[in-house]
């Protein structure tokens, strides 16, 4: 604390302009280094963990991000109210808004973070293409009339050589990007990239860029002083991507030539030299497969997600350098100073269901705990609420080792050991990533997550069997006498094993099982007969039974097959209508009682998590009934409307 209160600078009191897991991880180092923290808070939010392990928490507003986290006026009273020298933008959010950083410059309070100046210019990808060219860094081959129309970027993309990508000059995260193949697709994909980037981030500018097949994409950490000095942390691999949000980061990069290393190296702090850079930031790169010349992509003016594979392997604190550089105290090591050390992989932990193409999943967290060894950082406990308002991150789990062998197995070993149970995650598919041969092999490009599940991805057929099988042994053991159960148990069972018919139902769909009694308990769906173990977490709660092993989970609703047969009737009402996948805003409805639709055809529009999902009629036939109106807000499996199917 000494240290920033005599610093150029002073800081005593930070606060953090940003909610979730970056605002726990940044509360984490001010504590160490004494330094007083301010939570800011949606009313959604205003008992969440962030605000929990904050000295002090001001409500900013309502759930909408627009009213709270991204309302720059509200921030500033909310420091102004509470002392704060400084602010913490975290990740996301106002974190590259070079108006919000201005407004914190002007209006006296510290900004932990790079110049507005700084945000400005390279936030904008068509100026931070024009920058990197003068300093010498090679772009990927492009074109970038900021006011050129459908004609000329036509032209151009001829000249450039089709598949090429439009591109949102603005914000990042794939918002705002195309893939166009062909000049006749080339017209829709404008428009649609436009209007997306200017929802996105208010500014519909695109430009074009060479469409790089099948890529790897690095990244590298740099810091500067603000007077053109600048380290870097060496390199990140995030290849594993979907839809151009990273999945799995890791560093060093596996299978890198030491010339493309240096080479990275020099052009990310030639560049942040050159704009006399102040802060962390991340220069991003595109490089072919079986190509050795890295293209400068882009560079994020703020923390990432991933920085914690670059702390690990350089032992340091990005956060504290921030501080400390904000204060205006010198930087803590020179280039030769920052030496890596073994290897770090991260898995971005979602609540959201990958079986189903990644739909967001919300509710409460019933359970929550890490695998040994993994370092875990998170926004949320059991017991919080996994809402639709905001990102589906729940947390990251970080495994570093003496090698990347070392890393990956710790990582496999401490994801199985990680228990989560309530809404969905992506735990499974994460851990099915981590075993496919390419990223086994340190092969991962952008294109991994198509080239390893085509079809798209699906828990295993075995493991999600044996389960639903530990499940349903689960809630058989809890009963209270072998009488009170309604599995056909006998007596006699360890002479001649009983059996129990059973119905599971869960979120992957619904299953007959059966389970088979005696000294070694077996379960069978009819095609195949595995072998229950107990070695799956289990636990009863009021939805039905927890279970978690692996990475995958569930929670299940298990009952005897006979009764689910009767009841099956019951529900028939809702086949063919139009249900809610998710807990979220209905933003539009498209037709009427009485409309005729087409299988397929799009009904509703939802939002939820800052995605949109557009809702398709199940089969052919009439709207019967029409259950919503656009700016409801419904929960999942929701019947939104009802349809009468036409005959075959």
């Amino acid at each position: 604390m000494s240290d920033f209160l005599t610093a150029p600078k002073p800081i005593r009191r930070v606060l953090i302009a940003n909610r979730g897991e970056i605002a726990c991880r940044i509360i984490a180092t001010c504590r160490r280094l004494g330094l007083t923290t301010i939570a800011v808070a949606s009313e959604a939010d205003a008992r969440a963990r962030h605000v929990r392990l904050a000295d002090e928490a001001r409500v900013i507003g309502p759930a909408a991000a627009a009213e709270s986290y991204l309302d720059i006026a509200r921030i500033l009273a909310a420091a102004r109210d509470s002392g704060a020298d400084a602010i913490h933008p975290g990740y996301g959010f106002l974190s590259e808004n070079p108006a919000f950083v201005r407004a914190v410059e002007e209006a006296g309070l510290i900004f932990i973070g790079p110049s507005s100046d700084a945000v400005e210019t390279m936030g904008s990808k068509i100026t931070a293409r024009r920058v990197a060219e003068q300093a010498g860094v090679p772009v990927v081959p492009g074109f970038d009339g900021q006011d050129a129309d459908d004609a000329a970027l036509a032209e151009a993309a001829e000249s450039i050589g089709f598949p090429v990508l439009v591109k949102a000059s603005a914000g990042g995260g794939g918002r705002g990007m195309r893939r166009v193949d062909a000049r006749g697709d080339l017209s829709a994909a404008l428009a649609s990239a436009r209007a997306e980037a200017a929802s996105a981030f208010g500014d519909a500018t695109v430009f074009l860029e060479k469409l790089i097949l099948a890529p790897r994409h690095l990244e590298v950490q740099v810091f500067g002083d603000g007077q053109g000095g600048a380290v870097h942390f060496h390199e990140r691999d995030c290849s594993v991507q979907r839809n151009h949000q990273k999945v799995i980061e890791e560093a060093p990069a596996p299978n890198l030539p030491d010339t493309v290393r240096q080479a990275l190296f020099d052009h990310a702090t030639g560049l942040t030299s050159a704009i006399r850079y102040g802060g962390a930031g991340t220069v991003e790169f595109v490089m072919g497969a079986e190509d050795i010349r890295p293209y400068f992509l882009e560079m994020n003016t703020r923390l990432q997600v991933e920085h914690l594979v670059t702390e690990a392997i350089c032992g340091v604190d990005l956060v504290e350098w921030q501080l400390r550089q904000a204060a205006g105290l010198p930087l803590p090591l020179r280039q030769h100073q920052i030496v890596p050390r073994g290897h770090a992989i991260e898995l971005r932990l979602n609540a959201e269901r990958p079986e189903t193409g990644f739909l967001p999943a919300t509710g409460t967290i019933t359970r929550l705990s890490p695998g040994d060894g993994l370092r875990f950082d998170t926004g949320v406990e059991a017991g919080d609420e996994i809402t639709s308002h905001y990102d589906s991150m729940v947390a990251k789990l970080i495994a570093h080792g003496a090698d990347r062998t070392a890393a990956l197995a710790r990582l496999l070993e401490g994801l199985d050991g990680t228990r989560i149970t309530g809404p969905g995650t992506n735990l499974g598919f994460l851990r099915d990533c981590l075993t496919a041969p390419a990223f086994a092999e340190g092969r991962a490009t952008t294109g991994f997550l198509t080239d390893t599940f085509p079809e798209g991805w699906q828990p295993d057929a075995d493991r999600l069997l044996t389960l639903r099988g530990e499940a349903a042994l689960a809630m058989l053991d809890g009963a209270a006498t072998p009488l009170d159960r309604r599995d056909g148990f006998r007596v006699g069972g360890a002479v001649a094993p009983g059996r129990a018919p059973l119905h599971v139902s869960d979120e992957y769909g619904t299953a007959e099982i059966t389970l088979t009694f005696g000294p070694a308990p077996t379960v069978t769906d009819g095609t195949r007969t595995l072998p229950l173990t107990g070695t799956a977490f289990t636990a009863a709660t009021g939805d039905g039974i927890d279970a978690c092993h692996q990475g995958l989970s569930l929670t299940a609703q298990i009952r005897p097959l006979a009764e689910a047969r009767m009841e099956r009737g019951a529900n028939s009402a809702a086949e063919g209508s139009v249900i809610a996948p998710l807990t979220g805003l209905v933003t539009d409805v498209l037709v009427a009682s009485g409309d005729r639709v087409e299988a397929g055809q799009t009904l509703a529009v939802m939002e939820a998590m800052k995605l949109v999902h557009s809702l398709t009629a199940p089969v052919s036939g009439t709207v019967a009934r029409v259950a919503v109106s656009a700016g409801d807000t419904v929960t999942q499996k929701t019947i939104l409307i009802e349809l009468e199917e036409e005959d075959a």
